[in-house]
């Protein structure tokens, strides 16, 4: 009874956890577009779609935990030894994996490009306060640096 209840659990994550590696490619494009009101959108039904994902794992590991089996992949491969659906159950449970191991390397990517945008956004600020001159290339096609920094809005 509780391998099918724990079957039906990892197949109810299959389809929001494949719309969260869709939406974590959306936000992809948008933060590469800049759409700050596609990514305010995107980050509402994430939000949601990651509630729902740590709701659904949680029951999982409670039902592991209820009959007394460790809640990671070693209870379920006990369970699965016990049981007549257990190949079924291992399965799904690897492509629930795999499917959410996806999900996270898009969410590390997206990661990075948000970083790399928060240091080119930084450096931006720097050079229109003044805070930082950029290098500049000399007469003899060197760089250098100017004598006097002045913000952009003095220039």
């Amino acid at each position: 009874m509780h391998d099918n209840t724990l079957l039906q659990l990892i197949t109810d994550d299959f389809a929001p956890a494949q719309d969260l590696l869709e939406l974590l490619r959306a936000e992809s494009l948008a933060l590469h577009g800049r759409n700050m009101l596609e990514l305010e959108d995107i980050l509402a039904r994430k939000q949601a779609l990651i509630i729902l994902l740590e709701q659904h794992g949680r029951k999982r590991s409670q039902v592991l935990a209820g009959l007394n089996l460790p809640t990671n992949r070693a209870g379920l491969e006990q369970l699965a030894a016990q049981s007549g659906i257990g190949e079924q159950l291992l399965s799904q449970s690897d492509v629930l994996t795999q499917l959410l191991a996806e999900c996270q390397a898009a969410n590390e990517l997206n990661g990075r490009n948000i970083q790399v945008q928060q240091a080119t956004t930084a450096n931006q600020l720097k050079i229109l306060t003044g805070g930082e001159t950029p290098a500049l290339y000399d007469a003899r096609g060197s760089t250098a640096k100017s004598v006097k920094p002045r913000p952009l809005s003095q220039a």
